[in-house]
């Protein structure tokens, strides 16, 4: 056991009295004016809420703890006070998921909803999960191909011309026209051909009298699983060889666009029109192809499908639609997985390309001439994917060898089932794909890379599909006092003590929250009882080195004088994996196989103007552009359909902007200067454009040694920009080859200066100082200016007295 708690005779962790947040209810911390309250607004704080963090801690918590299936006795009733604290003070935020759908109603729920890394191996699970906000991976290699889309019925698709989404009249027509492409954005509605859009409609639909009497009925439930079990149907159908066989997918039942989702708090539906695009798309660019053999090869198929379902759900306005995709570097295709998204305009997932050891040393040896075939062709795809990545920053590496499961070989461990009940829940149960299931689990029980990630690299999960629920962890924000008022790395040691001991608190919470929500109904409830899988990670870390040890970035590299901090970190995540052991035993599930990770943190850290999970901060100064549903109207004012917020922000003098490549879309920019700007360290902050690379990939081992550790941990998420302003390519192609085999995961993002990139806008705009303090000074927010006093700005130069 660690300093900070004390076990039972019964095997509990108690914590020790003075050391938690304790049971009397605290006050809220406030959010980061300005972007802070933004997010929350746009993805977190419900009506009831009223826009106060305590509400949603004080939600969050009753939902996590009704997941016990039973009342709440005094200990539990206890430990959800204390939960509660923890949220509600910021030191445990949890993730952005559970923060927006947590509730009394949670017990009831699918986990799916709750679950921000996930993994997939059929196209109808994939979107699935993508529905429910799921990020998902998934892997493309060869070894794990099943389903050939040449041998796809033919699908046939219909919409009751009784529908309010039907096209009728010359404005639905000119929407339809503009969304399904028949109409370059920005055709004036006037200016359309009326005629070509309704030959269009009857070439593509058809009536239910039209269709031949053979054909296979199917009406599209109203549901996220009614719109996964059409493609079911079909990638099934595919596999088992029904070419002859024919499809009518009815899309009548499904609501109105702009209808509001229930388990989505009431966020717009898209409508049955988006999920027929989908479905219209994979039948004209995937099986017609596949059919006269322009399209062979059954991996890129699965791409495409996987590629048009996705659009669809980013474009619905209630769900992301996040994705990694993977491919074995062996595999004949690789080239052209490398260049897909280059030129195959496949820009709905994070692609990477799965290496090991013989990878690198094949590449070292064919750089000293080595003449193998294997080497060659190792060189081949290293020098491909540089040359792509110099450019476009995609693909990555992913070390497949060092993953978590593939080393200890409990991937091997996992059974194949013939019945598809790995692949069920109460709300969805597979039925026309249990075949298909079935054989690519086989398939996977042989693949070289049995493992995969999910979109942000962190996660580890086996490749038929499992989840991980995770959570961030803020140690600056468990301090008792106001951080901004703590001398740096000297403070009382009865404040030192509390502190680090509300720290470990947060984090034992945090593990008990993520387990309870591993009991909650899942797609992959089968997987989740095998692995029991978690992953808690700080964030606000440079934050924390800074006010409780007075490190800044280069003294954290320091390991000598920085021993202290690496000494907690480490002590923090033994105290995570020991309260997991301990609550699974209490709960009698096995221990889980992973605990600690770190995640981008971008949603939850925004929340308190944190650093996001280990990177470092992106800038000193900045506008953080934001985007909202919605565009101006003929008069110059809001569409009806926009978000209110649009309006809001600009009344107060947010700068606002409509965006022409994200037709429909406006963005808000929230000038932000980050909160470990406010904390006064002067020449010691270092932003990741000053870090060097290689002072980044050894933070990046320190942190994989002491927080993530030898035994269960999974992995961090980090991005890396290299500046091609700084680094040629032969630069960049010796630095991956030098650090990047022996880190367990890191993005490299090749990346020329803002000014060079030349986009309509990036998420950050870097503005100089003079910039900044008049852009503030322009908005009338009192709550932004009482966060943002112009004095932080002489505090991050150095001139702050402390």
């Amino acid at each position: 056991m660690q300093p900070g708690a004390l076990r039972a005779p019964n095997g509990i962790v108690q914590p020790l009295p003075g050391g938690s947040f304790g049971e009397a209810k605290l006050p809220p911390r406030s959010l980061d004016a300005g972007m802070g309250l933004a997010v929350a607004r746009r993805t977190v704080f419900r009506p009831d809420d009223q826009e106060s963090f305590g509400r949603v801690a004080d939600r969050v918590a009753e939902g996590n703890m009704s997941l016990l299936g039973r009342g709440l006795t005094a200990r539990d009733r206890r430990e959800r006070d204390r939960l509660r604290n923890a949220i509600a003070t910021g030191a445990l935020i949890t993730s952005g998921r559970h923060l927006q759908h947590g509730d009394a109603q949670q017990a009831g729920r699918n986990m799916e909803v709750f679950t921000n890394c996930a993994t997939a191996i059929a196209s109808f699970a994939k979107f699935y999960l993508l529905l429910n906000g799921s990020g998902v991976g998934r892997a493309y290699d060869d070894a794990l191909m099943a389903v050939d889309w040449s041998r796809a019925p033919q699908v046939m698709v219909q919409l009751s011309a009784d529908h309010p989404d039907y096209p009728h009249d010359r404005a639905a027509l000119h929407r339809f026209g503009t969304e399904f492409g028949l109409l370059p954005w920005g055709t004036a509605e006037a200016d359309m051909d009326e005629a070509a859009i309704r030959a269009f409609m009857a070439r593509e639909w058809t009536t239910s009298e039209a269709a031949p009497a053979h054909a296979i009925r199917v009406s599209i439930e109203d549901s996220r699983e009614g719109w996964a079990k059409a493609i079911e149907i079909i990638e099934s159908m595919a596999f088992a060889g029904a070419r002859d066989h024919v499809v009518l997918l009815d899309f009548s039942a499904i609501r109105p666009r702009g209808a509001p989702i229930g388990g989505m708090q009431g966020r717009p539906a898209s409508g049955p029109l988006s999920l027929m695009r989908a479905v219209m798309a994979i039948r004209r660019e995937v099986i017609e192809p596949a059919r006269d053999g322009r399209l062979a090869e059954p991996w890129e198929q699965a791409m495409l499908v996987d590629h048009f379902l996705s659009v669809e759900v980013q474009v619905g306005g209630a769900r992301r639609a996040a994705r990694m995709a993977t491919k074995n570097w062996r595999d004949p295709g690789i080239l052209r997985f490398i260049r897909a998204k280059s030129e195959g305009g496949l820009w709905t997932a994070n692609n990477s390309v799965m290496v090991d050891a013989a990878f690198w040393r094949g590449v070292r040896a064919a750089r000293h001439g080595s003449a193998r075939a294997e080497d060659r062709r190792a060189l081949e795809v290293f020098d491909e994917v540089t040359r792509c990545a110099f450019v476009n920053g995609e693909p990555g590496f992913i070390n497949g060898d060092m993953l978590e499961d593939h080393r200890t070989g409990r991937a091997r461990e996992k059974p194949v089932y013939h019945d598809g009940r790995d692949v069920r829940s109460s709300r969805y149960q597979v039925d026309h794909a249990s075949a298909l299931l079935a054989d690519l689990s086989a398939r996977a029980a042989d693949a070289h890379f049995p493992c995969t990630t999910n979109p942000c690299g962190e996660i580890v999960l086996h490749v038929t599909g499992g989840y991980c629920v995770i959570a961030d962890f803020a140690p600056l924000l468990a301090c008792p006092v106001d951080p901004a008022t703590v001398l740096p790395g000297i403070m009382p040691d009865a404040l030192a003590e509390e502190w680090d001991a509300r720290v470990e608190d947060s984090v034992r919470l945090g593990v008990r929250f993520l387990m309870r929500a591993n009991s909650m109904d899942a797609l992959y409830g089968e997987e989740v009882r095998r692995t029991n899988r978690m992953g808690i990670g700080p964030t606000g870390l440079h934050e924390w080195a800074w006010a409780r040890f007075g490190l800044g970035f280069e003294d954290v590299l320091d390991e000598a004088k920085s021993a202290p901090f690496w000494e907690a970190l480490a002590r923090f995540s033994e105290a995570a994996k020991d309260e997991a052991d301990a609550y699974a035993d209490e709960l009698g599930r096995v221990r889980p196989f992973t605990v600690t990770t770190v995640k981008p943190a971008g949603t939850t850290s925004k929340l308190f103007g944190l650093t996001e999970g280990a990177h470092l901060p992106a800038r000193r100064q900045y506008l953080r552009w934001v985007q909202f549903k919605g565009t101006r109207d003929e008069a110059g004012g809001w569409h009806k359909d926009a978000d209110p917020l649009l309006a809001d922000y600009e009344a107060r003098g947010y700068p606002v902007k409509a965006l022409r490549s994200f037709p429909g879309m406006s963005v808000v920019g929230f000038p932000t200067l980050p909160l470990i700007q406010r904390l006064g360290l002067g020449d010691k902050l270092k932003t990741a454009p000053e870090a060097s690379p290689e002072e980044q990939y050894r933070w990046l081992s320190l942190m994989e040694r002491h927080w993530i550790g030898a035994e269960r941990g999974n992995q961090i998420s980090y991005t890396l920009k290299v500046y091609t302003d700084r680094h040629d390519l032969d630069a960049f192609r010796d630095m991956l080859l030098t650090h990047q085999p022996h880190v367990r995961c890191c993005a490299v993002l090749p990346s020329a200066p803002d000014a060079a990139l030349g986009y309509e806008y990036l998420p950050e705009q870097e503005v100089t100082e003079a910039e900044f303090e008049a852009i503030v000074a322009a908005i009338r927010d009192p709550a932004l200016h009482e966060a943002l006093d112009m004095a932080h700005l002489a505090c991050a130069n150095g001139a702050c007295p402390i």
